[in-house]
């Protein structure tokens, strides 16, 4: 509900501040004192074109602040609009401002971060229902109505073993659409797969084998340097010439030598053993050197094949993959692609029955979900028109209109095909028809004025605990009726008030008196310039401003007042 409503520098209000109570708020006021000023800074608030000649005279810019306490009803949806949006602050509470300048730039802030008239908007929807600018009044948007159907009629549990079958229905018509684009194009699909299943099995990869094989190429193309270097090596350790005796013997002397010394200085013989070590590595490495040039290939058939099999492999990696474990990947999801391709009309056929199923099914769940909606319209509209007889409009009538669309394609029902949603067959509008000889008529062409601001009265008090919204707000609701039908909309409004914040802007007492929270709003001269302010009225404040709107302040009406007031709370104490 709103809490707190600032206004600065808008029209003649210089700077308001209202702090709102839960219940029927009642706003008051003599004729151009700035009541509906208040209504035209809610709508400004949420989001409406704003009108540059409301900046208020000899300043550049004005400014709304509105603080809304989020209900338990729609707290979820509304947290999960401003998380999207990053805004979620207090889990509790939105605060809302919108400040407009007379070079025609706009702010906005939610809980005091730029954001955007469009998420305004998608937040006023859920706060306000505000009489006045259609656009803020959820009755008068036909998808709404829907919604409130369904939640009068309760049929959630219809609503949702309908939804399952729909939403099953949806996802195998995707798998059906992706099979039969699939078919087209099936014949070059089964060409192109076979030939990239078989080029890659065929070639028979092993994931180690590139490194390996880049490793023989490197050694079959270096044959003849290896085997020079490793000769040349091998002949330095091992092989004696007329004046250079070869390492291993020169090595050889000095272990000899060295394990004659050992035997006379002991505390040599660690070197004798060091030099032992050396001797017999230098041994293992001539050995180990006579190997490798047993195995060094001069084979420039093999290097061929070697170069043919990673030539092989680079064009495989550049259809397939970066590298041998991605190109076996690639092979395996063609291969089920190509069978699933060949699967393709057994399993078209399998869709296509389950399809003719579920078709079935969502039909029996539409006609169950239709059911419960044409019962509850039915006790819909007896409800409203008893609200709209006491509102004295006896001649006034409401109903629910039904629509289905013919489509070959969708829900069998009663030897007809119809399109559907995910909300079902038949599409939901409220219609009405206020005076006497006049068809119904949508209710969102209906004329704006008191007489549908009564007719929305008694639409909401039915419609309470199916409506979501926690603040209404009607202006002109009074329009064109006398005192005791005020006392009548009184009643009905502080009853609707027990479900929802209600403000009201009333020039009757009859109305005015219901108030949970009465504001006086007027006019007032301060340094030569006229500025509203709202005043929330007291017991014998409230008792004088009763008397004022019955007339001129008497005895009489003052005594009138003081009566109205105790019919009101023995009304809304019984």
């Amino acid at each position: 509900m709103l809490t707190e409503l600032r206004i600065q520098n808008f029209a003649i209000i210089e700077d308001l501040t209202l702090e709102l109570g839960s219940g029927l708020v009642t706003f008051s006021g003599e004729t151009g004192a700035g009541k509906s000023i208040l209504i035209d800074a809610v709508e400004t608030l949420l989001g409406v074109r704003a009108d540059l000649s409301l900046i208020r005279a000899g300043d550049e810019r004005a400014s709304v602040e509105g603080t809304f306490r989020i209900p338990d009803v729609t707290r979820e949806l509304i947290h999960a609009i401003l998380q999207r949006e990053e805004l979620l602050d207090d889990g509790d509470y939105v605060q809302i401002a919108r400040e407009f300048r007379r070079e025609g730039r706009n702010v906005v802030r939610i809980n005091g971060r730029p954001s955007t008239l469009a998420l305004v908007r998608e937040l006023g929807e859920l706060l306000i229902d505000l009489h006045g600018q259609s656009e803020h009044l959820s009755l008068l948007r036909v998808p709404a109505h829907r919604v409130l159907l369904d939640r009068y009629a309760g049929v959630e549990r219809e609503l949702a073993a309908y939804q399952k079958t729909y939403g099953q229905l949806q996802g195998l018509r995707r798998e059906l659409a992706s099979l039969r684009e699939a078919e087209a194009d099936a014949a070059r699909r089964i060409e192109l797969l076979s030939f990239q299943v078989q080029e890659i099995e065929a070639a028979k990869l092993q994931p180690e084998e590139e490194a390996s094989l880049r490793d023989e190429r490197t050694r079959l193309a270096n044959a003849e340097s290896l085997a020079a270097n490793a000769t040349l090596a091998l002949a330095a350790l091992d092989e004696s010439g007329d004046e250079s005796p070869a390492a291993n013997d020169r090595m050889g002397a000095a272990v000899d030598a060295l394990s004659g010394l050992a035997r006379v200085d002991a505390s040599q013989a660690g070197l004798h053993k060091r030099a032992q070590g050396l001797l017999d590595e230098m041994a293992d490495v001539a050995r180990d050197l006579r190997s490798y040039l047993e195995q060094i290939e001069f084979n420039p058939k093999r290097l061929e094949e070697v170069e043919e099999r990673l030539a092989l492999l680079q064009g495989l990696k550049r259809k397939y993959g970066e590298d041998i474990p991605a190109i076996l990947e690639f092979g395996q999801r063609a291969r089920k692609d190509l069978e699933n391709i060949s699967n393709a009309e057994e399993r078209l056929a399998a869709l296509q029955h389950g399809e003719g199923e579920l078709l079935a099914q969502l039909a029996q769940d539409a006609q169950a979900l239709s059911a419960k909606r044409h019962a509850a319209a039915a006790e819909l509209s007896k409800g409203i028109e008893v609200e709209l007889d006491d509102l004295k409009m006896e001649a006034a009538r409401f109903g629910v209109d039904f629509r289905t669309t013919p489509d070959a394609a969708g829900l069998a029902i009663a030897g007809q095909r119809f399109a559907f949603d995910a909300h079902g067959h038949e599409t939901i509008e409220f219609l009405v028809a206020p005076n006497p000889g006049e068809g119904l008529k949508p209710l969102v062409k209906i004329a704006s004025g008191g007489e549908t601001a009564r007719l929305m009265l008694a639409m909401k008090n039915v419609l309470a605990r199916a409506d979501h919204t926690p603040t209404l707000i009607f202006d002109e609701i009074d329009q064109g009726i006398g005192g005791r039908v005020g006392s009548v909309v009184g009643e009905k409004l502080w009853r609707l008030a027990r479900a929802h914040q209600v403000l009201c802007v009333t020039h009757l007492p009859q109305l005015a008196a219901y108030g949970d929270q009465h504001f006086k709003v007027e006019k007032v001269v301060s340094e030569g310039r006229t500025q509203t302010q709202a005043v929330r009225l007291k017991e014998e404040a409230r008792i004088h401003e009763l008397a004022n709107m019955f007339g001129e302040v008497s005895e009489g009406t003052l005594q009138s007042a003081r009566e109205l007031m105790d019919a009101v709370r023995t009304t809304t104490n019984a």
